[in-house]
Protein backbone atom coordinates (compact mmCIF):
# COMPACT_ATOMS: atom_id res chain seq x y z
CA UNK A 1 0.00 0.00 0.00
CA UNK A 2 1.13 3.62 -0.69
CA UNK A 3 0.68 6.21 1.95
CA UNK A 4 -1.83 8.89 1.18
CA UNK A 5 -1.99 10.63 4.50
CA UNK A 6 0.36 12.17 6.42
CA UNK A 7 0.93 12.12 10.03
CA UNK A 8 3.90 14.64 11.90
CA UNK A 9 5.14 15.05 15.34
CA UNK A 10 4.97 19.02 16.37
CA UNK A 11 8.41 19.16 18.72
CA UNK A 12 11.46 19.87 16.37
CA UNK A 13 9.18 19.02 13.30
CA UNK A 14 6.89 21.63 12.60
CA UNK A 15 8.22 24.06 15.77
CA UNK A 16 11.23 24.25 17.41
CA UNK A 17 10.84 23.55 21.27
CA UNK A 18 13.97 24.17 23.83
CA UNK A 19 14.01 25.14 27.65
CA UNK A 20 17.13 26.41 26.46
CA UNK A 21 15.28 28.85 24.65
CA UNK A 22 13.54 30.50 27.11
CA UNK A 23 16.21 30.15 30.46
CA UNK A 24 19.28 31.47 28.48
CA UNK A 25 17.32 34.86 28.53
CA UNK A 26 17.32 34.35 32.57
CA UNK A 27 20.66 32.67 33.39
CA UNK A 28 23.32 34.14 31.29
CA UNK A 29 25.89 31.54 32.48
CA UNK A 30 26.49 28.71 30.31
CA UNK A 31 28.00 26.07 33.19
CA UNK A 32 24.75 27.77 35.47
CA UNK A 33 22.04 27.43 33.17
CA UNK A 34 23.38 23.67 31.95
CA UNK A 35 23.98 22.54 35.59
CA UNK A 36 19.72 23.91 35.75
CA UNK A 37 18.81 21.76 33.08
CA UNK A 38 20.51 18.77 33.70
CA UNK A 39 19.03 18.78 37.34
CA UNK A 40 16.02 21.07 37.89
CA UNK A 41 13.79 21.85 34.63
CA UNK A 42 15.09 18.14 33.19
CA UNK A 43 13.37 16.88 30.29
CA UNK A 44 12.52 13.55 31.75
CA UNK A 45 10.68 15.70 34.57
CA UNK A 46 9.00 17.67 32.11
CA UNK A 47 7.80 14.57 30.82
CA UNK A 48 5.52 13.97 33.21
CA UNK A 49 3.18 16.41 32.13
CA UNK A 50 3.26 15.09 28.63
CA UNK A 51 2.39 12.06 30.42
CA UNK A 52 -0.52 13.77 31.70
CA UNK A 53 0.39 14.87 35.18
CA UNK A 54 -1.33 18.00 36.33
CA UNK A 55 1.26 21.14 36.07
CA UNK A 56 1.08 22.99 39.28
CA UNK A 57 1.44 19.82 41.73
CA UNK A 58 4.87 19.23 39.41
CA UNK A 59 5.76 22.58 40.04
CA UNK A 60 5.05 22.83 43.76
CA UNK A 61 7.32 19.47 44.51
CA UNK A 62 10.07 21.31 42.13
CA UNK A 63 10.23 24.15 44.07
CA UNK A 64 10.32 22.17 47.44
CA UNK A 65 13.04 20.32 46.33
CA UNK A 66 14.87 23.28 45.01
CA UNK A 67 14.05 26.07 46.65
CA UNK A 68 16.73 28.38 46.00
CA UNK A 69 15.55 28.08 42.29
CA UNK A 70 11.66 28.69 42.81
CA UNK A 71 11.57 32.09 40.52
CA UNK A 72 13.26 29.87 37.56
CA UNK A 73 10.92 26.88 38.18
CA UNK A 74 7.80 29.56 37.60
CA UNK A 75 9.09 31.24 34.86
CA UNK A 76 9.28 27.59 33.45
CA UNK A 77 5.50 27.45 34.00
CA UNK A 78 4.76 31.02 33.57
CA UNK A 79 6.87 31.76 30.00
CA UNK A 80 6.64 28.11 28.86
CA UNK A 81 5.64 29.28 25.17
CA UNK A 82 9.06 30.82 25.23
CA UNK A 83 11.02 27.36 24.83
CA UNK A 84 9.58 27.38 21.44
CA UNK A 85 10.82 30.32 19.52
CA UNK A 86 9.22 29.82 15.66
CA UNK A 87 8.71 26.84 13.00
CA UNK A 88 11.18 24.72 11.78
CA UNK A 89 12.61 25.96 8.90
CA UNK A 90 11.09 25.10 5.41
CA UNK A 91 8.46 22.17 7.49
CA UNK A 92 5.27 24.70 7.07
CA UNK A 93 5.80 25.32 3.29
CA UNK A 94 5.02 21.40 3.03
CA UNK A 95 2.49 21.53 5.72
CA UNK A 96 0.85 24.27 2.70
CA UNK A 97 1.99 21.99 -0.07
CA UNK A 98 0.10 18.69 1.25
CA UNK A 99 -2.88 20.56 2.37
CA UNK A 100 -3.37 22.60 -1.47
CA UNK A 101 -3.09 18.92 -2.50
CA UNK A 102 -5.81 17.20 -0.62
CA UNK A 103 -3.38 14.81 1.63
CA UNK A 104 -4.93 14.26 4.92
CA UNK A 105 -2.91 15.60 7.67
CA UNK A 106 -2.80 14.55 11.29
CA UNK A 107 -0.21 14.89 14.53
CA UNK A 108 1.06 12.68 17.10
CA UNK A 109 2.62 14.52 19.79
CA UNK A 110 4.19 14.01 23.17
CA UNK A 111 2.36 17.41 25.07
CA UNK A 112 1.09 18.32 28.43
CA UNK A 113 -2.23 19.23 27.87
CA UNK A 114 -2.27 22.81 30.31
CA UNK A 115 0.74 23.61 27.73
CA UNK A 116 -0.74 22.71 24.87
CA UNK A 117 -3.70 24.89 25.31
CA UNK A 118 -1.62 27.76 25.75
CA UNK A 119 0.33 26.73 22.30
CA UNK A 120 -2.05 25.82 20.19
CA UNK A 121 -3.68 29.47 19.75
CA UNK A 122 -0.03 30.67 18.58
CA UNK A 123 0.04 27.70 15.79
CA UNK A 124 -2.08 28.22 13.20
CA UNK A 125 -0.67 25.75 10.68
CA UNK A 126 -2.23 22.99 13.06
CA UNK A 127 -5.89 24.51 11.39
CA UNK A 128 -5.07 21.82 8.38
CA UNK A 129 -5.14 19.00 10.70
CA UNK A 130 -7.85 16.84 11.18
CA UNK A 131 -6.75 15.42 13.99
CA UNK A 132 -3.94 14.95 16.97
CA UNK A 133 -3.42 12.99 19.53
CA UNK A 134 -1.70 14.38 22.31
CA UNK A 135 -0.26 12.47 24.88
CA UNK A 136 -1.67 14.45 27.79
CA UNK A 137 -4.99 13.84 26.87
CA UNK A 138 -4.62 10.26 25.95
CA UNK A 139 -2.08 9.44 28.73
CA UNK A 140 0.38 7.69 27.23
CA UNK A 141 3.36 8.57 25.03
CA UNK A 142 5.81 8.10 22.07
CA UNK A 143 6.97 5.37 21.90
CA UNK A 144 4.64 3.39 23.28
CA UNK A 145 3.24 1.39 21.01
CA UNK A 146 -0.73 1.84 22.45
CA UNK A 147 -0.75 5.58 20.96
CA UNK A 148 0.27 4.09 17.56
CA UNK A 149 -2.15 1.93 17.68
CA UNK A 150 -4.29 4.72 19.11
CA UNK A 151 -3.54 7.15 16.64
CA UNK A 152 -4.35 4.31 13.42
CA UNK A 153 -7.93 3.70 15.16
CA UNK A 154 -8.98 7.92 15.74
CA UNK A 155 -7.37 8.75 12.25
CA UNK A 156 -9.56 6.12 10.50
CA UNK A 157 -5.80 4.54 8.98
CA UNK A 158 -4.64 1.03 8.00
CA UNK A 159 -1.36 -0.19 8.23
CA UNK A 160 1.09 1.41 5.58
CA UNK A 161 -1.20 3.75 4.54
CA UNK A 162 0.61 7.26 6.62
CA UNK A 163 3.72 8.79 6.50
CA UNK A 164 4.96 9.50 10.37
CA UNK A 165 7.32 12.05 10.82
CA UNK A 166 9.59 12.45 13.88
CA UNK A 167 12.92 13.30 14.68
CA UNK A 168 13.26 11.28 17.34
CA UNK A 169 14.50 7.85 16.06
CA UNK A 170 13.02 5.45 18.91
CA UNK A 171 9.11 7.15 17.71
CA UNK A 172 9.97 6.10 14.52
CA UNK A 173 11.17 2.98 15.15
CA UNK A 174 7.88 2.64 17.36
CA UNK A 175 5.17 3.74 14.44
CA UNK A 176 7.08 1.49 11.35
CA UNK A 177 6.62 -1.80 13.81
CA UNK A 178 2.97 -0.01 14.30
CA UNK A 179 2.29 -0.01 10.99
CA UNK A 180 3.54 3.59 10.02
CA UNK A 181 6.28 4.40 6.75
CA UNK A 182 8.48 6.10 9.52
CA UNK A 183 10.47 9.43 8.27
CA UNK A 184 13.24 10.03 10.94
CA UNK A 185 12.89 13.88 10.59
CA UNK A 186 16.48 15.88 10.01
CA UNK A 187 15.63 18.63 8.20
CA UNK A 188 12.96 20.36 5.47
CA UNK A 189 14.89 19.42 1.87
CA UNK A 190 15.43 15.64 3.29
CA UNK A 191 11.68 15.18 4.49
CA UNK A 192 10.58 17.20 0.92
CA UNK A 193 12.68 14.85 -1.24
CA UNK A 194 10.73 11.50 0.57
CA UNK A 195 7.47 13.32 -0.08
CA UNK A 196 8.06 13.72 -3.69
CA UNK A 197 9.23 10.23 -4.06
CA UNK A 198 5.99 8.71 -2.17
CA UNK A 199 3.97 10.41 -4.56
CA UNK A 200 2.60 12.77 -1.36
CA UNK A 201 3.86 16.25 -2.96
Amino acid sequence: MNPTAVVFDVGNVLYRWDPDFLFRKLIPGADERRWFLDNVITLEWHAQHDAGRALDPMIAERKAQFPDSSDLIDAYRDRWLETIPGPVPGVHDLVERLATRGVPLYAITNFGTEFWARFMPTAPVLDHFHDIVVSGEVEMMKPDPRIFALALDRFGLEAGGAVFIDDIEANVAASDAAGFVGHHFTDAGTLERDLLAKGLL
